[in-house]
């Protein structure tokens, strides 16, 4: 008797098993209606983006859960329509900018519309604060080529939400122990 009970304590019952499907179901309506969104931001990124030049992009659901300490703007995971060659491997702070007094309530989305002239934009880096999750007030912009850097600079002392932004090419920041000092 003890074995029949072993064996169907393993078998769900008829009432898990709808619950399994149900949470199934909504775990598959969850994926399709992000995929709808997904798909609604690419296509206004290209609507009002023209430079884009075919890249899709999203916000990083890793910022909105607290990983990393940043919000990200970056080309779409699923998506190969960026091919910027080799580029992309090669030093990413020389194909950058600092962008700095950037407004509290800005968005990735924003600050890339606001560059979006300059050049094709690779990713958006807005950083937050790692213990309240607010934004520190200052950005990073990476490009797909390092010419675009210099087409950005001369939106420095821009109006950017109403306060002048100051942007600067990104320094590479080298540890004290490795300057030789």
């Amino acid at each position: 008797m003890a074995d029949v009970e072993a064996t169907s304590g393993n078998v769900p019952s008829d009432d898990e098993e709808k619950e399994i499907e149900e949470m199934r179901r909504q775990v598959m309506e969850m994926e399709q209606e992000l995929a709808r969104e997904n798909e609604a931001v690419a296509i206004a990124a290209l609507a009002g983006h023209p430079s884009l030049g075919g890249a899709s992009t999203t916000v990083d659901a890793k910022a909105a859960n607290g990983h990393s300490g940043e919000a990200v703007a970056s080309p779409n995971e699923t998506s190969s329509s960026l091919q910027a060659g080799s580029n992309l491997d090669e030093d990413p702070d020389g194909r950058s900018i600092y962008v700095g007094n950037v407004d509290y309530g800005a968005t990735p989305e924003e600050i890339q519309a606001h560059f979006a002239s300059c050049g094709t934009i690779n990713r958006v880096t807005i950083l937050l604060d790692k213990f309240t999750g607010h934004p520190k007030g200052y950005a990073y912009v990476e490009f797909t080529q390092p010419a675009h850097v210099e087409a950005a600079l001369v939106l420095n002392e821009s109006l950017f939400r109403g306060r002048l932004i100051k942007v600067t090419a990104k320094r590479t920041n080298v540890p004290a122990f490795m300057r030789g000092t």
